[in-house]
């Protein structure tokens, strides 16, 4: 894991903090390509560690707090002429990994994020 539960500052409870951060570092490693599993976590500069760690931490909290609407196979909901759907505006769907756009932002400034070949 990229960010230990001891450094999780957030507001996911304890019994549940772990396999939610397995589970942002699994997502991180998707949109980032793999690319930090090819390099190794270790061998990435301080830099780029510090925004993987900031992006983990800020996934877990986004996966947490919109886990219903994220796991629900709805893609739109709407009662009475009242509609509910993602800003998309917020939101970065890349692959089946959704997030927030300030979690993908991050990972784009560490340069592992990049469509082409590295």
């Amino acid at each position: 894991m990229y960010l230990e539960p001891s450094e999780y500052s957030g507001n996911i409870p304890a019994e549940e903090l772990e396999k939610r951060l397995r589970r942002a570092c699994r997502d991180i490693d998707s949109l980032t390509y793999n690319r930090i599993v090819k390099a190794g976590f270790e061998n990435l500069t301080e830099f780029q560690q510090g925004l993987i760690k900031e992006a983990v931490e800020l996934h877990a909290d986004f996966c947490y707090d919109n886990a219903e609407l994220l796991e629900s196979p709805l893609s739109a909901y709407s009662i009475n002429g009242v509609s509910m759907s993602f800003d998309k505006s917020k939101i970065v769907t890349i692959g089946d990994v959704t997030t927030s756009s300030e979690v993908y932002n991050l990972l784009m400034q560490t340069g592992l994020c990049c469509r082409g070949l590295m």
